[in-house]
């Protein structure tokens, strides 16, 4: 149900994608703050009777039908209030994600930060019509029109959860009790050979974050907004750290394996893996560091040219509603976004361990979003490095 995080952000991303893919000749266009133009495409005016089905393209966890486990099941009943069948297709990467709407076979997608700018600037995701879905209310503001999932306050989909990248350590190995990114990133580190690090190109955005704390002088205002000096730094770093780092990390059971082994004692990690090595008996715990954290929050999108619209819009209504939402919270492992979900967990501390609606916890929590070219924290007289450069940085940082 984790293959989502695996490989969430192991597509590269070109300049020209996200600079010209919008364009449509220049009619009709606007230009976003994100640097790239947005095809006029319109929102649903109004909901009409649904169309009998839904095609969505979705994380293995988030469209559960009783299929994986029969106590797990938000989907039939979906199905019988609306009298909308949701055909799912799981997706392992958010390029593949991409790639299947691109296909106009599917009506909505659950995009992460990495994808949904692509598929707003390609015109392949429509405005969303929040009037049209009741539930949308209730959503915390902290997940409302960010940079990923709006273009001038103009909102492209309904958030579905969010989840930051802590710092896990052995409590039984590590002490003093770490509160800095410093524990994994110093070279001189006493646990060097059992340090731990996310292996993905995003990475990069938590040495970023890190340096924009111990560096100011480098002027880092947003972990996905570097500029060559910038980004040369933060690979800097990584490269220093790759000399003290035993494993590099995908797999979430492999992780909870490492820990328990003692073969990594401290590194980058995710709530719902600490709570599964704690459940296992290993003596770990979990920071979010002083200097703030990376993390994750995904959107659903409906198509510009769904075949099956109301539908998708009924569908969208219902994964952020507060029962089904508090479902995939509790079986995904990640904070729910409906503020109403917190009283319909099973598990009454779920919206406490995951700090559900701690906005200020998650203030402090940047969100994966796709780096490129037009920087993201509004500098216009430099360019930003794209996310295919940290792709092709991502390989030289791990030799």
């Amino acid at each position: 149900m984790w293959s989502k995080r695996l490989g969430v952000a192991a597509a590269a991303l070109s300049l020209v994608t996200l600079s010209a893919c919008g364009d449509d000749g220049g009619k009709g266009t606007v230009t976003a703050e994100q640097g790239f133009k947005v095809p006029n495409i319109p929102a649903l005016s109004s909901l009409g009777a649904g169309e009998g089905q839904v095609n969505i393209v979705n994380w293995a966890g988030y469209a559960e039908n009783g299929s994986t486990d029969k106590a797990v099941d938000w989907v039939t009943p979906f199905e019988k209030e609306s009298g909308c069948k949701v055909n799912s297709k799981v997706a392992g990467t958010s390029d593949e994600m991409v790639t299947l709407m691109k296909t106009g076979e599917y009506d909505a997608v659950s995009a992460s930060g990495d994808a949904s700018l692509r598929l707003i600037a390609s015109g392949d995701v429509a405005p969303v019509n929040t009037a049209l879905i009741p539930n949308y209310a209730d959503v915390f503001a902290g997940l409302k029109n960010q940079l990923w999932n709006s273009v001038k306050g103009v909102p492209y989909g309904v958030p579905h959860g969010r989840g930051a990248n802590l710092l896990m350590w052995r409590t039984d190995k590590v002490t003093p009790a770490p509160d800095s990114w410093g524990a994994v990133f110093d070279p001189a580190s006493p646990y060097k050979g059992k340090v731990t690090a996310y292996d993905s190109p995003i990475y990069i955005a938590d040495a970023a974050l890190y340096l924009s704390a111990t560096k100011p002088e480098l002027g880092i205002k947003n972990p996905y907004a570097l500029d060559q000096k910038q980004f040369d730094a933060a690979v800097a770093l990584l490269k220093q750290q790759n000399t003290i780092v035993g494993e590099y990390w995908s797999d979430y059971t492999k992780e909870v394996q490492s820990f328990k082994s003692g073969d990594s004692v401290i590194g980058t990690t995710w709530q719902v893996i600490a709570n599964l090595a704690k459940a296992d008996k290993t003596q770990v715990e979990v920071t979010l560091p002083k200097e703030g954290a990376t993390g994750w929050s995904d959107t659903w999108m409906v198509a510009a040219k769904a075949k099956h619209p109301n539908c998708a819009y009924k569908w969208m209504d219902w994964i952020i509603s507060p029962k089904a939402n508090a479902q995939v919270a509790e079986w995904f492992g990640e904070a729910p976004s409906n503020s109403k979900s917190c009283a319909e967990t099973a598990d009454k501390d779920h919206c406490t361990t995951f700090h559900a609606s701690d906005e200020d916890y998650f203030s402090k929590v940047r969100y994966w979003t796709t780096p490129i070219a037009q920087c993201l924290d509004g500098r216009t007289d430099v360019k930003c490095v794209d996310y295919s450069e940290w792709t092709r940085a991502w390989t030289a940082i791990k030799g």
